[in-house]
């Protein structure tokens, strides 16, 4: 089925609208719900009320992914789409937590920095049940109540301030979380448009693929991740490097990293602007590309870490999350299976034989990045989109994958990725991928068969599409028109020799 034009715009809107209403309502019955609630607001239901939950949540999920596929096909411009997001967005936004329990982590370790714990050495199960925390702490999901956070120290502040807030009390803390979420898609909707832009890519088509991306509503808007926070930073700073601000976008990488530690990534790659931009000779660009960035967003890292007061214990537990077997990883997956084997073959011990394939996989990742960077030092990619290649290399051969750890690159190549195989293929996995998880936070098996249902049909999608068109191209969205183009980027900067 294909769209008939922009003026089905509107249509799609209003549907996937419909949809997201619908996956927040039925959340109301199998969301994430807290294991306490004091207001009596999120609290768990009879058998009947809970199917009727799961049919909803389910039905408008797929409501709202169907209408996001069709919606890319009609052509819409900028402000349709800003627009439109704010449609999807809204239903959300009174929504409890749906697809994850993390946020209940964030605020319990946001209870434990206010009461002066080491967030960093010990897990929410020591705060106090009676406590502002205590409530949260009750929530959090089973390994993580007694494991340090991962999260870095200017999150934390945020998760303090909710705390302050709030009291802690369950539902105005989740509310005042997702305020956070939604600045975060803000970001986000403010830096693909400019960065699509930059790039000669099509705003709209950043937007529908980045912002609108079902992915993104689910685990930011709905879920509450943080990753959204890390991204909409990364993005905002990697647009104000492409300016010739770098030192204003290495600063907002550094709070990106004090978020979560993956942004990282994006310094290595404002270093090639800097390094191509800069005057003198190669020795002098490449010093300039390797150390102005990267000691911008250090003393950034720093000086939050001094004045947050939380310590530099952040650096020992970025691992963490890595003590977790998630399905989605290859690396996980093959180790398990290959020790498993060995086990039945020679009587090994099979958790070296996985840590080590963890390992090769997260070194196999890690060594992409430079490789990345080099090819675009050198001409041969553009250094931004490097850095979406980068990110999504890194998250494949990483030894946890969550769902929306996709997003992670897809937010970057949606802005730079030109219409192909690229966009194709992480649409199909994004509307995937939402089956996954449960609204109640659980990955059940069945998930995995949805989603390889969507992957399939997905394909068969798109191969229909090419068979109908010259040429065999399938373009996300047409490119808005040159007056909606110039509203949202007045102007377009190269990086400047010396920048800022």
């Amino acid at each position: 089925m294909r769209a008939s034009g922009a003026g089905n715009g509107g249509t799609y809107r209003a549907l996937g609208a419909a949809g997201a209403a619908a996956a927040v309502a039925g959340g109301w019955a199998v969301g994430t719900l807290p294991a306490h609630d004091p207001w009596g607001l999120w609290v768990p239901h009879g058998t009947a009320v809970t199917a009727a939950g799961y049919a909803l949540a389910y039905g408008g999920l797929t409501v709202l992914v169907v209408a996001w596929w069709l919606y890319g096909r009609t052509g819409a411009g900028v402000r349709e789409s800003l627009v439109t997001l704010g449609w999807w967005a809204a239903p959300f936004v009174v929504a409890p937590p749906l697809y994850s329990a993390d946020v209940y982590s964030y605020i319990a370790q946001g209870a434990m920095v206010l009461e002066g714990h080491d967030v960093y050495e010990v897990g929410p199960s020591v705060l106090d049940p009676a406590g502002q925390g205590g409530d949260a702490a009750a929530s959090v999901g089973g390994h993580w109540t007694d494991t340090p956070a991962p999260y870095g120290p200017f999150f934390l502040v945020l998760a303090r301030g909710v705390v302050e807030a709030t009291g802690g009390t369950i539902v105005p803390a989740v509310l005042a979380m997702r305020l956070i979420a939604l600045a975060a898609l803000a970001l986000i909707a403010w830096a693909l448009p400019r960065l699509a832009q930059e790039h000669g890519r099509s705003p709209a088509a950043a937007l529908w693929l980045g912002a609108l991306n079902p992915l993104l509503l689910m685990h930011v808007a709905g879920g509450l991740h943080n990753d959204g926070l890390m991204i909409g930073l990364m993005l905002v700073g990697v647009v104000l490097a492409l300016r010739g601000r770098w030192i204003s976008g290495s600063a907002l990488v550094g709070l990106a990293m004090m978020v979560k530690s993956p942004a990282a990534v994006a310094l290595l790659f404002i270093a090639v602007l800097v390094g191509r931009a800069a005057s003198g000779g190669p020795v002098r660009r490449v010093a300039k590309g390797l150390s102005g960035p990267g000691a911008v967003a250090g003393a950034v890292v720093v000086l939050l870490t001094l004045l947050s007061g939380t310590g530099f214990g952040w650096v020992a537990t970025q691992g963490v999350a890595g003590r977790i077997h998630t399905a989605l990883s290859v690396s996980s997956d093959l180790g398990l299976g290959l020790g498993e084997l060995l086990r039945l073959l020679a009587g090994t011990d099979p958790d070296p034989v996985k840590a080590a394939v963890q390992n090769l996989g997260l070194a196999a990742g890690v060594a992409l990045i430079p490789l990345l960077a080099w090819r675009a030092a050198a001409g041969c990619l553009e250094a931004v989109h490097g850095l979406g290649l980068g990110l999504v290399a890194l998250v494949a051969l990483s030894p946890m994958v969550q769902p929306w750890y996709l997003l992670w690159g897809t937010a970057v190549l949606a802005a730079t990725a030109a219409g192909g195989k690229v966009r194709d293929v992480l649409a199909v996995l994004s509307a995937a991928l939402v089956y996954e998880t449960q609204p109640s936070g659980s990955t059940p098996p069945y998930g995995f068969v949805l989603a390889a249902l969507v992957c399939v049909a997905g394909a068969l999608l798109l191969r229909r599409e090419r068979a109908a068109r010259p040429g065999g191209h399938v373009p996300a969205q047409r490119r808005p028109d040159d007056a909606a183009v110039e509203a949202v980027t007045p102007h377009r900067r190269a990086v400047a020799p010396g920048g800022e």
